[in-house]
């Protein structure tokens, strides 16, 4: 489970239509029911975080999407965070580091 694209204006948010960016409190905020929700759905072994950009650009820069992610896993033990954040996607997709 890719967990990302949240940024792209076509979900409702109207986080383009502000004056100023969000931060990434903000996007926690509003993107943790859904990304717990599929966390606990398929565990961390099988959700990767991603992103969707540069089309999320429209509504927050790379870094605030990623601090976001963030923000949703600060209260997850570091095995969790590194499945999340590299382990899972580096297994699906064969990578290996060098």
């Amino acid at each position: 489970m890719k967990l990302g694209g949240l940024a792209m204006c076509l979900l409702g948010y109207d986080f383009h239509q502000r004056p100023m960016p969000p931060s990434s409190e903000e996007l926690a905020t509003a993107w943790r029911p859904y990304i717990e929700t599929c966390i606990e759905a398929f565990g961390v072994k099988r959700a990767m975080f991603e992103s969707n950009f540069p089309p999320d650009k429209g509504q927050c820069s790379y870094q605030v999407i990623f601090n976001a992610f963030k923000r949703i896993a600060a209260s997850m033990s570091e095995t969790e965070k590194d499945a999340l954040f590299s382990k899972t996607a580096r297994e699906v997709y064969r990578l290996e580091l060098a």
